[in-house]
C-alpha cells in the first residue's frame, strides 16, 4: 500500500538563521524581525540572565556554608585574581596619574590656578579612578578568564562530571572565585590610589617645578577619611560582579572552542558596562552614607 502523502509546510533547513519564518509558493521564507521585536528578544535575554546569574548566587552562598570551606580553592584564587593583577594595577595607575596630572596642569596653568593640580588629582583617585579604573581592568583580565576557564570545564563536560560525582558547581566553581574577587579587589584599589598619586607626583615634580613636599601637603589638605571610604566601598561590589558574570558566562558556555571565545568577548563587554552603571548607583549610596 501507498504510504500517504502528509500535507504541511516543508521543515526548515537546520542551516537558516532563527526567526519567523513563512512559506511562499512551497518556498520556507525567512521573515526579517522588526525593531521592536529584537529589542523585545533581547530584554527577555536581558530578564533571563538576571534570573540566572541571581539564582547562581543564592545557590553558591548556600553551598559556602557546607563543609568543606574550599579553604584551598580560595587561596589559589586569590593568588590567581589578587597577585597576578598587581603589575597591571601598579603600570596603568602610574601612567593614568601621569596622564591626569599633565592634562589638570595645562588646563589650570591658563588661569593661575596650578597648585590646585594635586587637590584635583588626589580627589578624582580616591573617588572614583582608582576604584572604577582599576575594576574595569582587573575585571577585563579576570573576568574573561574566569569565562574562558569555567566555559572549558563547560564544553569538555567536566561540570557535569562534577555532578555526577555528587558535588556542587557552584561550591567547587563558582564560591572560591567570588569570595576571593571580592576580597582582594579593596586592596588593588588602594595599591592603584598609591601609585596613580605617586605617578602625578613624579611627572608635576619634573615637568611643572611642583615640589613633592609641597603635592603631599596640597592632596592631604583636600583629602579626607570620608573620600577614601566612599571609592573603597564600591570596590567589593565590583568584585563580586566581576565574579559572578565570568562564572555565569563560563557556565552558560555552548559550542565547543568557538563558544568559548564568545563567552570571553561577551564577557569583558558585559562586565565593563555593569561596573559603570553599579558606579553611579554605588556613588548615589556613597555620597548618602559620607556627604561631602
Amino acid at each position: 500500500m501507498a504510504r500517504e502523502q502528509t500535507s504541511g509546510p516543508p521543515a526548515r533547513p537546520s542551516s537558516m538563521p532563527p526567526g519567523r519564518v513563512s512559506v511562499v509558493g512551497g518556498q520556507v521564507v525567512r521573515e526579517t524581525p522588526g525593531i521592536l521585536e529584537r529589542l523585545g528578544d533581547k530584554f527577555t535575554g536581558f530578564v533571563g540572565h538576571m534570573g540566572l546569574i541571581s539564582r547562581m548566587t543564592w545557590g553558591a552562598l548556600r553551598a559556602a556554608t557546607k563543609r568543606p570551606f574550599e579553604w584551598k580553592a580560595i587561596v589559589d584564587q586569590i593568588e590567581a585574581v589578587g597577585v597576578t593583577s598587581i603589575g597591571i594595577v601598579a603600570i596603568s595607575s602610574i601612567f593614568i596619574g601621569m596622564v591626569m596630572a599633565v592634562q589638570f596642569a595645562y588646563g589650570l596653568q591658563k588661569f593661575g590656578g596650578m597648585e590646585y593640580t594635586p587637590r584635583v588629582i588626589a580627589l578624582s583617585f580616591a573617588r572614583e579612578l582608582a576604584p572604577t579604573l582599576t575594576s574595569i581592568i582587573v575585571g577585563g583580565r579576570i573576568g574573561s578568564g574566569m569565562a574562558a576557564e569555567v566555559g572549558s570545564m563547560s564544553v569538555t563536560e567536566q561540570v557535569d562530571a562534577v555532578r555526577a560525582l555528587g558535588a556542587d558547581p557552584l561550591k567547587k566553581l563558582v564560591w572560591p572565585r567570588l569570595i576571593a574577587s571580592t576580597l582582594v579587589m579593596p586592596f588593588l584599589c588602594a595599591l592603584a590610589l598609591v601609585m596613580g598619586v605617586g605617578g602625578a607626583l613624579l611627572i608635576t615634580a619634573l615637568q611643572f617645578d611642583i615640589t613633592p613636599a609641597f603635592f603631599y601637603q596640597s592632596a592631604l589638605s583636600s583629602t579626607r577619611l570620608s573620600d577614601f571610604l566612599s571609592g573603597l566601598f564600591k570596590t567589593p561590589f565590583f568584585g563580586a560582579l566581576i565574579a559572578l558574570i565570568g562564572c555565569h558566562m563560563g557556565m552558560e558556555t555552548r559550542g565547543g572552542t568557538a563558544g568559548v571565545g564568545m563567552s570571553t568577548t561577551r564577557t569583558v563587554v558585559a562586565i565593563s558596562i555593569t561596573i559603570f552603571v553599579a558606579d553611579f548607583l554605588l556613588t548615589k549610596v556613597a555620597i548618602i552614607l559620607w556627604p561631602a
